[in-house]
């Protein structure tokens, strides 16, 4: 394990502790005469090593403060970290999106869509999201976050029965050129976009689709279209998703909404990736010693120390 200093221009200040500690050890004291200096005594090298130990324990307490003072690092352990996935979803929420869906009553396109979300965000956590509301115009009704209690709570505001004219009808090229701009300014993480509509779009014919997916794919974008209902899915769909490696998808039932998301899931694998060691603070060996060197110099002072006689 190697061990390095914030501040390692401090360690200079051990030339302090390490001549205080020399001087201890050489110096001679002043001595006093007693008549026991004339009888003969039996040489005890311990004694004298045992109270030099204990003459320089004030030394080793100063350096390592030093130690302390110069910023003890050590490398943290490698470890490993999900990659961020950056999920746009792009919803329609144009009239058509109000109505009925696989026969259920109570049950619209929108509401099985939004409820198919939800356990999507469900099964992968960890991501961010955002969601983006489009019809003639496109809302960018909350902006990637990892805090989705505006998703959840998207249902009560953009109901396609009760939206403004202006997102009555559908534009998913508009809606998508939106979207591609705010991902293409992420510069961490994945990049994918989940587009959910029922309906063809005029602004995709013409190339404008081919041109779209190419923008998609260059920028590092991934789209998956599903096509709600029970009509046939668009061909603009496949020419705009088909360049960015996605696939298009078309439910007409809330359960298999909740499959393509599944599937989508599956396709979309968590990645994870080695995080690089970082210098951590290593102060706990370092301050242990000191306290240590600190208390046993206290118990030296009731017994192991130079007297003059």
């Amino acid at each position: 394990m190697s061990i390095g200093f914030s501040h390692p221009w401090v360690m200079l200040l051990l030339i302090v502790p390490a001549a205080l500690a020399a001087w201890e050890l050489t110096r001679r004291g002043v001595r006093v005469p007693v008549p026991v200096d004339h009888r003969e005594h039996r040489p005890r090298r311990w004694a004298e090593r045992l109270l030099a130990s204990a003459s320089v324990l004030p030394a080793v307490v100063l350096a390592l403060v030093v130690v302390l003072l110069a910023g003890p690092q050590r490398m943290s352990p490698p470890a490993q970290e999900r990659v961020l996935t950056n999920i746009e979803i792009v919803l329609d929420v144009s009239g058509s999106m109000s109505w009925p869906i696989g026969g259920q009553e109570g049950v619209t396109r929108f509401t099985a869509a939004m409820g198919a979300i939800s356990e999507f965000r469900k099964m992968r956590k960890d991501d961010a999201y955002g969601l983006t509301a489009f019809g003639g115009e496109v809302i960018r009704w909350v902006p990637l976050t990892r805090d989705l209690t505006a998703i959840e709570n998207a249902p009560k505001f953009l109901d396609p029965a009760s939206n403004p004219h202006h997102l009555m009808s559908t534009r998913i090229a508009h809606a998508l050129k939106f979207t591609m701009g705010t991902l293409a300014k992420q510069s961490e993480g994945d990049k994918l976009i989940v587009l959910i509509s029922d309906g063809e779009s005029p602004d995709l014919n013409g190339g404008a689709a081919q041109q779209i997916g190419n923008q998609l794919r260059e920028d590092g974008i991934v789209l998956y279209a599903v096509h709600v209902g029970s009509d046939e899915v668009p061909g603009q769909l496949y020419e705009v998703v088909t360049p960015t490696g996605g696939q298009v998808f078309s439910a007409n039932n809330p359960r298999s909404l909740v499959g393509i998301f599944e599937h989508i899931d599956r396709m979309v694998p968590v990645r994870i990736r080695a995080t690089q060691p970082e210098p951590i603070d290593f102060f706990f060996p370092f301050a242990a010693a000191c306290a240590a060197a600190l208390a046993l110099h206290g118990l030296c002072l009731f017994g192991l120390r130079y007297t003059p006689w």
